[in-house]
């Protein structure tokens, strides 16, 4: 079973999200409401995709990113989801650890299909 870790602080985006893969076939989908819950399930376990919102109040996306170690970056993919599409934006959070980004807003179809993509990818690496 794949896990997969959402982390929005918008309920309704959260909502969304997993609304849109619930019907991938073995995957578990995981919610957290903020950078801090975030970092404590990602201290719990490793999954194998975080989709990470880039702007939340607290603790942003990238502040999440920078909690992590190198270990937890290699070892899971991170899709950054975010309003902010500059190129530096991306280039923030490319340094930071996420290796795929999405601005908001998003084509859910589109979503799924980068998803489905990366645990793909993911199930044939192990």
């Amino acid at each position: 079973m794949q896990k997969v870790l959402i982390v929005d602080d918008e309920e309704v985006l959260r909502m969304l999200i997993e609304d849109t893969l619930e019907d991938l076939e073995n995957v578990e989908i995981h919610t957290a409401e903020n950078g801090a819950e975030a970092l404590t399930k990602l201290s719990q376990q490793v999954y194998d995709l975080v989709i990470l919102d880039y702007m939340m109040p607290e603790m942003t996306g990238i502040e999440v990113l920078e909690a992590l170690d190198i270990e937890q970056k290699n070892a899971m993919p991170i899709l950054m989801l975010t309003a902010k599409a500059q190129e530096n934006d991306r280039s923030k959070a490319r340094e930071a650890g996420a290796r795929f980004f999405m601005p908001k807003p998003f084509s859910p179809m589109e979503l799924l299909q980068i998803v489905e993509g990366i645990l793909h990818e993911n199930s044939e690496a192990l």
